[in-house]
C-alpha cells in the first residue's frame, strides 16, 4: 500500500516536470501555484470570506442588540455563534435568534448585579461541509451598569464671559447616556455649551441667560435618574483683576486609533484668559486642521486619534497679567493589523509547508492559529516558527482545509485566513519505471541524524538520470516525511533533526523522467541516546498575571538523553542577589507571592537522568501595577493665614508603591461636617497649599496615593483651624505671658499663657527641662495648649523648665522657672500609691555630671574650637580613665532638629565644615562606661564671615516709564551670601565681550536691589552684570543680561521692554509702582543716582543748620524755665519726695534677698533676672530713686518724645523707658543697679474704679512725680487702663543654689505709647474704695513658699479737669546740676553734627 502511495506521488512529480516545475514542493510553497498546476486534476481554490464581521456593542439592560455576521462563498455556509468559547443553543432560545443573513439578535438585554447571561465575548462561525470553518472576529458586548452618580453638580457662580464647570461624574460606560436639563428643559448642546466625555457640563462665555437651575439624568432604559438641583449665578465683571486659576485641568488619556480625544482644559481669571495649546512643546495650530479643534472654553479635542499623535499635552492660559500651565500625557494604542496575511498553498503528502502571518499593533499582538475554527496546539509536526508562522511537518490528507492567523491584544482582535490543498498522485505516463533501489543501509548513526546509503536499481544499472526520494516516520506516528536528493545519480543522504533513542523506518523510492518506480524495503535504525544533559528549554515565556504573580511557560527541550524528570524554575527580583528556586512538574508555572510593580528574572533548568541541563537566557517581566498598599507618611499640616492651610507629606514607604505614583488625593472637611471636598494634584508634588477656607474654622485633611489602577489608603485625618485673623509671622514670638510649676513626686504640671502681643503668630510652644539644666529635654506642643505635665522625673531633684513660643520664622525669648519634685515620703501630693509593691531591682547607675564651662571659640569663617571643664576629673582636669565626650551641633533654626555628633578623648575639639556666617550651638555629654550624663548648657558661637561664593540673582533690566534714557536695574541677593551684603557693583557696556575693565562701574551702597541708571543711548543694546560684595570681599558676577533702550523719547508710547539673559535665557521683569522713587546717595559716574553731589551738599547744610537753631532755642527756655522756680514750689516737691521716701522704703532692707545669679558661659557675667509667674512682669535697667532728690521733673511738652519705645519681656536685659535727655537725642541709657543697693521691687497692679483722685496729699504730690512714674513706665501702653486688663507683678526672688546658664538674646521690638491719657503716679498712701488684690508668687530654689509681693495699687486716670490741673502744675524748672548735664549732651550733639558735615 505504501509503495503504491509512492508511485502515485512520484507520478504527479513527473507531470509536473513535464510542466515545467522541477520543485513541487517549491510550487506548494508559493500562493498561485494553481496556475503552474492547471489541468482536470487540479482543484481551484475555493473563496471561503467574511463580510461582515461583529464589532463591539455597549448597550443597556432591556434594549435589542444585533450582532451582525454574513460569509460569502459559492456553497452557503451554516452559520453558528460563540460566547465566551462555547456555541449557544438558538433553537430553543426566545430572546436569541438567528437573523438570514447570519447576524444574532438579542430582543431583550438580560443584566442584574448576579446574574449576566448577555455579557460577554461572541464569535461568528461559519462552516462549508466538505470545504471547512472559519470563525470570525470576537466581539465584546457590554451592558451599563445601574445608574449611578460618582458625583453631582454643586451651586457656584460664575463671572459674565468667564467658564464653569457643573460636574456629574458617572461610571464610563454610562457617559453616553447622560444629558442636562436647564430649568427642567432638555438643554441644547452647542458652541458655547460642551457635554465632557465624563459627563461634565462646560459653559464657556457665560451670559445672564445661563442662569438658572441646572441637572443631569441618566436615560438608560427605563425610568431616567434625575441628579440634584445646582444654581449657577451669573455675577458682573470684576472690577478688580483675578488672578487666573484653572476650574479643569487636562487630564491623561488613552485612546485607541480612530477614537476621538478631548483634553478639557478651563481657566477663570479677570481679564478674561486666553488659551493654546502646545504637543511636545511645539505650537498646535487648531485654525483650519482637519482633525484638531478648540472647544468651548479652550478645551482641545483630536478626531480620529493616529499614532503620530500621542505625546505631551500643555495647556497654557494667559491674560496679560500671569501665565498657568497644566500638562497631560496621550497614550495610543492600535489593535492589530496585518503586515502579511496567510496565502493559500498546494501541497503533496509527506510535504512540509510554512503559513506565513506578520502583525503589528501596541501593545504587541500575540497570535493563535485555528484550523477550520479549532486551536491549532504546537507539536512536533505543528511547529510555530518566527513568532508567528505555523509550519505542518509530513502533511497528511486530513490536513487539508482552512488555517486562520488570530491576532489579539488589549484593545482588539483580527482574523486572517489561508487555504491548503492536499494534490492527488497523478498516473504515471507510459514507459518504463525503476525498479527499487537496492542494499539501504545506515553507514552513520547518531543521536540527531542518520546517513543512509543504497545502490542503483537492477533496472537501471548506472543510474545517472535517476532521482531519489526517501520517505521517513517515527514508530507509531501515521505521518511520513519526504526527503529528497539534490542532484540525480546521487545514492547517499543526510536525514537532520531526528529525536535521540527514537526508532525510524526509512525506504527509498527512486524515479525517472517517466514517474516513481518501486519502493524499497523498509528498514529500521535507531538513534544513539543522548548521553549529554539537557538542552535549554526553548520558547520560555514570562508574563505578569496579577500584581503579585507571574505565570511562566516553557517548552520541552530539544536536546537530551531520555526524559525530562522535572524542571527547576529560578527567580530574582531585579536588583537582588538571592535566587530563588522551584521543582516543576509540567511545562508551566505560576510563582504568587511577589511584590508589586517590581521587575523580576526567571530561568528554567530541565533535569534529566544524568542531571541538570543547560539553563535557558534570562527573562525579565514587572508584576503588575496596583493601588498603593500603605498611606502617605508624615502629613503636617501648617496654617498659613485665616484662609489658607498648607498641607506636607511623604510618599507612602518604600515597596508599598504597587506601581509608579502618579498623584495624590487629597480630601479635607470641616470638622463640624461629613461631606469632603477632593482634590488631586498631579505628578510628585509632595505639598498642596488649601485656600478659599473659612476663618476660624477646624478643617480635617487626609491624603491617598495614586497609581494608574486607583487610590490607596488614606492617611489618618489630620485636623488644624484656621486663625481667627491674619497674623504678622515676619518675626518670633514674644515671651509668654506666664508661666507656672507644681511639682509632684514624680512628675511636675506645667501652666502657661499666651504672649501678650496677640498680633504674631504663635505655632507653638518648646518646653524644656533637665537637671540643673533646661536643655536635657525639649518637648513640643501645640498653639492651644495651655497645661503640660511632665512626666516620669526623679524624686527629691532640682529640675530647671523654660518655656519658649516659636513660630516658622524660629522660637521666641525663653521664659525660666524651677521646681523641686516631692519627696517619696510626701503623700500628700502622691497621685499613685502602691500596696505591698513587690521587690523593686537596683537602679541603674546614677548619671554622672554634665560637662561645665562649654565655650565656643571661632577659629575661621569654617572651624570652631569647643572647649570645656569635667568636675568629676580632678583639679588638674587629667583624664586617667577610658570616658569619652560626645560633641552635637546644630545651625540655631528651630525648623533644624538633626544634630551632628562626634566624640572626644579629651576637653576640647575641632569642628569643621561649617557654613559661614552662620550660627551654631554646641553641647557636650560624658559617658563613662555605662554610665553617661545628660548634655550640658548649650554654648553659641558665629562662623567668621566669608566673601560671597554666588552671584547676585534674578537680575532684571527695565526703562523707566516717560525716560527713555533711565533704566532700572533690579536684583535679589545672592543665595550664598556668607555674610551681610554691605553693597553691590553694577557693571554695563554695550559690548558683551568687552574686558571687565572697560566696563562702567555704578556702586551701590547698602543691600538696596534696585538702582537707576540714567543718560543712556537710545536704541542701543547694554549689557549687565551685578557683584555682590560683604566685609570680606567681592562675590562672583552674575551673567550678561542684555537690555535694548527705546527708540523714540515719546513718553506717550514708551515701550517697557524686557531685559533678556545674553545667553538666550528670557528674564521676567521687575513690576516698577507708580510711587517708587530713586534711591538717595551719589555717584561719581554721570549716569549715577539722580541726586548730584552739589545739592546732597547743599541738603546736608540746611539740615544741619536747622537743627542748631531748634538746640538754641530749647536751651534758653530751659533757662527761662529754670529762674521761674519759686521757694514755695521746691518745699511743697521736698514734702512729697519725703512722704514718696517713707512708703518706698516701707520695711527692712534685710529681707530683701538678691536676686537669681544666672551665669552664662561665653560671657561670665552676673545678671538679675526676675522669674516671675504673674502674667505680666516687667523689669527695667532704669533705676528706682533712693530718695527726693533723684525726682526729676519733666515739662509737659516732651511727654511724647518720653514714651516713644518701651519693652518689656524676661530673662534678659531691657529698657523698659527713655529718660527725658534720652528721648531728646533718640538714645536708650542703660543703668544697673547694684545688688547691696537695690530697694524692694514692688508689685503693682491696675485696680479700675470710676472714683476720682481719693487723697489731697496725693495732689498735692503731683506737681513733683518721678519721670518715669508720671509715665506709666509699669504700663505696657495706656489701652491696659482702658480694658482693665491687670497689670503685672514685680518683687525680688529670694536666691537659690543653682548656678546655671542664661543665653542672652536681643530684646523685641517695644510697643509705641500712646500719652493721650496720662497715668496717675503712684501714689503714697493707699487709697480708700480700691481693693487690693492678693498675688500669688513662686520663687525659685524655694519652692512650696510664697512671699507675697508688697501691692501698690494704682487709681484710674482722674476727670479731664484734674488732669489739666496736674499737667499746669507739672511744668517745673531746671536745677543747675540737671541743666549742666543738659549742655553736656547737646556738646555732644554738635560734634556729632560737625562730623557728619565733614564726612
Amino acid at each position: 500500500m505504501a509503495a503504491g502511495r509512492a508511485r502515485r506521488l512520484l507520478g504527479s512529480l513527473w507531470i509536473a516536470l513535464l510542466l515545467g516545475q522541477p520543485d513541487p514542493a517549491g510550487a506548494a510553497a508559493r500562493s498561485g501555484s494553481q496556475s503552474l498546476l492547471t489541468g482536470p486534476l487540479v482543484r481551484t481554490f475555493t473563496p471561503f470570506y467574511f463580510l461582515v464581521e461583529p464589532t463591539d456593542i455597549l448597550s443597556v439592560r432591556g434594549a435589542s442588540v444585533v450582532l451582525n455576521c454574513s460569509a460569502h462563498c459559492e456553497t452557503a455556509p451554516r452559520v453558528e455563534w460563540k460566547k465566551d468559547g462555547t456555541f449557544l443553543n438558538l433553537v430553543s432560545d426566545d430572546r436569541r435568534q438567528l437573523l438570514p443573513d447570519g447576524s444574532l439578535f438579542i430582543s431583550s438585554v438580560v443584566h442584574s448585579k448576579h446574574n449576566k447571561p448577555d455579557e460577554g465575548h461572541y464569535q461568528c462561525v461559519a462552516t462549508v461541509d466538505s470545504l471547512g470553518t472559519i470563525v470570525s472576529r470576537t466581539a465584546k458586548l457590554t451592558v451599563a451598569g445601574l445608574p449611578r452618580f460618582t458625583s453631582q453638580p454643586e451651586s457656584s457662580s460664575v463671572y459674565r464671559g468667564s467658564s464653569a464647570i457643573l460636574s456629574c461624574e458617572v461610571n464610563a460606560d454610562l457617559a453616553p447616556f447622560v444629558r442636562w436639563e436647564q430649568e427642567r428643559r432638555p438643554l441644547l448642546l452647542d458652541e458655547r455649551r460642551l457635554k465632557l466625555p465624563g459627563g461634565a457640563l462646560l459653559l464657556s462665555n457665560a451670559s445672564d441667560a445661563d442662569a438658572g437651575l441646572y441637572r443631569c439624568l441618566i436615560e438608560s432604559g427605563g425610568a431616567p435618574k434625575y441628579s440634584e438641583e445646582a444654581e449657577l449665578t451669573v455675577l458682573p465683571d470684576p472690577e478688580v483683576p483675578q488672578s487666573l486659576v484653572f476650574t479643569k485641568q487636562p487630564s491623561s488619556l488613552t485612546k485607541v486609533t480612530g477614537q476621538t480625544a478631548v483634553f478639557p482644559c478651563v481657566a477663570v481669571g479677570f481679564p478674561t484668559p486666553s488659551i493654546r495649546w502646545t504637543r511636545n512643546e511645539e505650537e498646535l495650530i487648531t485654525e483650519g486642521h482637519e482633525r484638531l479643534l478648540l472647544l468651548a472654553g479652550g478645551s482641545l479635542a483630536i478626531s480620529e486619534v493616529a499614532e503620530e499623535d500621542a505625546g505631551t499635552y500643555t495647556c497654557i492660559a494667559e491674560n496679560g497679567n500671569e501665565t498657568i500651565t497644566a500638562q497631560a500625557e496621550l497614550a495610543v494604542q492600535v489593535p492589530p493589523e496585518f503586515l502579511r496575511r496567510p496565502a493559500n498553498l498546494y501541497a503533496h503528502e509527506s510535504m512540509d509547508i510554512v503559513f506565513e502571518c506578520e502583525v503589528t499593533g501596541k501593545p504587541t499582538p500575540t497570535v493563535r492559529w485555528l484550523k477550520n475554527g479549532d486551536v491549532v496546539i504546537p507539536s512536533d509536526y505543528f511547529k510555530i516558527v518566527k513568532e508567528h508562522n505555523l509550519q505542518v511537518l509530513g502533511l497528511v490528507k486530513s490536513d487539508e482545509g482552512f488555517y486562520q492567523c488570530i491576532a489579539e491584544n488589549d484593545v482588539g482582535n483580527a482574523q486572517a485566513g489561508a487555504q491548503l490543498i492536499i494534490l492527488d498522485v497523478a498516473p504515471a505516463t507510459t514507459g518504463p519505471l525503476p525498479s527499487a533501489p537496492r542494499d539501504v543501509v545506515a553507514t552513520l548513526v547518531s543521536t540527531r541524524f542518520i546517513r543512509l546509503t543504497w545502490r542503483t536499481p537492477v533496472s537501471d544499472p548506472q543510474g545517472d538520470n535517476l532521482t531519489y526520494s526517501i520517505f521517513y516516520t517515527k514508530e507509531g506516528i501515521n505521518r511520513e516525511r519526504v526527503e529528497n536528493t539534490s542532484r540525480p545519480g546521487e545514492t547517499q543522504v543526510v536525514i537532520q533533526n531526528l529525536m535521540p533513542e527514537t526508532v525510524y523506518t526509512f525506504r527509498v523510492v527512486a524515479q525517472n523522467r517517466h514517474g516513481p518506480g518501486e519502493s524499497s524495503a523498509p528498514l529500521k535504525v535507531a538513534t544513539q541516546p543522548e548521553v549529554q544533559l539537557p538542552g535549554p528549554a526553548p520558547n520560555i515565556r514570562a508574563h505578569a498575571s496579577s500584581p503579585t504573580s507571574v505565570t511562566v511557560t516553557w517548552e520541552t527541550p530539544l536536546s537530551g538523553n531520555g526524559e525530562i524528570q522535572n524542571y527547576k524554575l529560578y527567580y530574582m527580583e531585579k536588583g537582588q542577589d538571592t535566587e530563588q528556586d522551584v521543582d516543576v512538574g509540567g511545562l508551566s508555572y505560576t510563582i504568587n507571592g511577589l511584590k508589586k510593580y517590581t521587575e523580576y528574572s526567571f530561568r528554567v533548568v530541565a533535569y534529566n537522568k544524568h542531571g541538570p541541563g543547560v539553563s535557558t537566557q534570562d527573562v525579565v517581566v514587572r508584576t503588575l501595577s496596583d493601588v498603593p498598599s500603605a498611606a502617605p507618611q508624615n502629613l503636617t499640616l501648617e496654617v498659613r493665614n485665616s484662609k489658607s492651610i498648607m498641607l506636607h507629606w511623604q510618599p507612602p514607604p518604600a515597596g508599598t508603591h504597587s506601581g509608579q505614583i502618579t498623584g495624590y488625593k487629597i480630601r479635607y472637611r470641616k470638622v463640624s461636617r461629613k461631606s469632603d471636598v477632593t482634590e488631586s494634584i498631579g505628578g510628585t508634588q509632595l505639598f498642596q497649599l488649601i485656600e478659599g477656607l473659612e476663618r476660624g474654622t477646624e478643617y480635617s485633611f487626609r491624603v491617598a496615593a495614586l497609581t494608574v489602577n486607583g487610590t490607596g489608603p488614606a492617611t489618618d485625618w489630620v485636623s488644624a483651624e484656621t486663625f481667627e485673623s491674619d497674623l504678622d509671622e515676619t518675626r518670633v514670638p514674644e515671651v509668654p505671658s506666664s508661666l507656672h510649676v507644681r511639682p509632684l513626686v514624680t512628675s511636675i504640671v506645667v501652666s502657661w499663657t499666651p504672649p501678650e502681643n496677640q498680633n504674631i503668630v504663635v505655632r507653638g510652644y518648646a518646653i524644656g527641662y533637665g537637671i540643673g539644666s533646661p536643655h536635657a529635654q525639649t518637648i513640643k506642643v501645640d498653639y492651644k495648649q495651655r497645661y503640660y505635665t511632665i512626666e516620669n522625673l526623679d524624686p527629691s531633684s532640682h529640675y530647671v523648665i523654660t518655656l519658649k513660643a516659636f513660630n516658622n520664622v524660629g522660637e521666641g525669648i525663653p521664659l525660666y522657672e524651677s521646681a523641686v519634685t516631692r519627696p517619696h515620703s510626701d503623700a500628700s501630693e502622691v497621685d499613685l500609691f502602691v500596696i505591698n509593691a513587690p521587690y523593686t531591682p537596683v537602679p541603674d547607675p546614677s548619671p554622672m555630671m554634665p560637662p561645665v564651662g562649654v565655650q565656643a571659640s571661632i577659629l575661621s569663617h569654617d572651624t570652631i574650637r569647643i572647649t570645656w571643664a569635667d568636675n568629676s576629673l580632678p583639679k588638674n582636669q587629667k583624664i586617667t580613665d577610658a570616658r569619652y565626650y560626645t560633641v552635637r551641633w546644630k545651625t540655631n533654626i528651630p525648623a533644624n532638629t538633626k544634630y551632628k555628633t562626634a566624640n572626644a578623648t579629651t576637653l576640647s575639639y575641632l569642628v569643621t565644615g561649617l557654613k559661614p556666617n552662620t550660627l551654631y550651638e554646641f553641647s557636650v555629654m560624658v559617658t563613662k562606661g555605662r554610665r553617661s550624663s545628660t548634655w550640658s548648657m548649650t554654648a553659641h558661637g558665629t562662623t567668621f564671615e566669608l566673601g560671597p561664593t554666588s552671584p547676585p540673582k534674578d537680575v532684571t533690566v527695565v526703562s523707566k516709564e516717560g525716560k527713555p534714557r533711565t533704566i532700572i536695574v533690579n536684583w535679589q541677593p545672592p543665595s550664598e551670601a556668607n555674610g551681610k551684603i554691605t553693597g553691590y557693583i553694577i557693571y554695563y557696556s554695550t559690548d558683551v565681550n568687552a574686558e571687565i575693565h572697560d566696563w562702567v562701574i555704578e556702586p551701590v551702597v547698602g543691600n538696596r536691589l534696585t538702582h537707576q541708571i540714567q543718560e543712556l543711548t537710545l536704541d542701543t543694546p547694554y549689557y549687565f552684570k551685578i557683584q555682590a560684595r560683604n566685609s570680606k570681599g567681592m562675590g562672583p558676577m552674575s551673567e550678561a543680561v542684555q537690555f535694548r533702550t527705546p527708540k523714540a523719547e515719546s513718553s506717550d508710547k514708551m515701550p517697557n521692554d524686557q531685559a533678556s539673559g545674553a545667553a538666550g535665557k528670557g528674564n521676567r521683569a521687575a513690576d516698577i509702582g507708580a510711587d517708587y522713587k530713586p534711591p538717595l546717595g551719589g555717584s561719581n559716574s554721570p549716569h549715577g543716582s539722580p541726586t548730584s553731589p552739589l545739592d546732597s551738599n547743599m541738603l546736608l547744610v540746611i539740615i544741619v543748620s536747622v537743627g542748631v537753631i531748634t538746640i538754641v532755642i530749647v536751651v534758653i527756655v530751659a533757662v527761662f524755665c529754670t529762674r521761674r522756680t519759686t521757694s514755695h514750689q521746691k518745699k511743697k516737691r521736698a514734702a512729697c519726695k519725703s512722704v514718696n521716701g517713707s512708703h518706698k522704703y516701707k520695711g527692712n532692707s534685710k529681707d530683701v534677698k538678691p536676686p537669681d545669679l544666672w551665669i552664662h558661659h561665653e560671657r561670665l557675667e552676673l545678671k538679675p533676672i526676675d522669674k516671675s509667674p504673674d502674667p505680666n512682669p516687667i523689669m527695667t535697667d532704669t533705676p528706682i530713686p533712693r530718695n527726693s532728690q533723684d525726682i526729676t521733673p519733666v515739662d509737659n511738652s516732651m511727654d511724647s518724645n518720653i514714651h516713644q519705645r518701651q519693652n518689656s519681656y524676661r530673662g534678659h536685659e531691657s529698657e523698659d523707658s527713655m529718660s527725658t535727655l534720652a528721648g531728646r537725642r533718640g538714645m536708650r541709657p542703660k543703668m544697673m543697679m547694684p545688688f547691696d543697693s537695690q530697694p524692694p521691687q514692688q508689685s503693682v497692679r491696675n485696680t479700675p474704679s470710676t472714683d476720682t483722685m481719693p487723697a489731697a496729699s496725693s495732689q498735692t504730690c503731683a506737681d513733683h512725680q518721678d519721670p518715669e512714674s508720671a509715665a506709666g513706665s509699669y504700663l505696657a501702653n495706656a489701652q491696659e487702663e482702658d480694658t482693665a486688663q491687670s497689670l503685672p507683678t514685680a518683687h525680688v526672688r529670694p536666691s537659690h543654689p543653682l548656678k546655671s546658664f542664661a543665653v542672652p538674646a536681643v530684646p523685641p521690638a517695644g510697643s509705641t505709647y500712646d500719652p493721650a491719657l496720662p497715668s496717675t503716679p503712684l501714689l503714697t498712701q493707699q487709697a480708700p474704695n480700691h481693693p487690693v488684690h492678693s498675688v500669688k508668687t513662686a520663687s525659685i530654689g524655694t519652692l512650696g513658699r510664697t512671699r507675697p509681693p508688697m501691692p501698690v495699687v494704682v487709681p484710674s486716670a482722674p476727670d479731664v479737669q484734674e488732669t489739666t490741673r496736674m499737667l499746669e502744675d507739672s511744668e517745673s524748672s531746671y536745677e543747675p546740676d540737671e541743666l549742666t548735664k543738659e549742655m553736656a549732651h547737646l556738646e555732644g550733639l554738635m560734634k556729632d553734627l560737625n562730623a557728619i558735615t565733614t564726612a
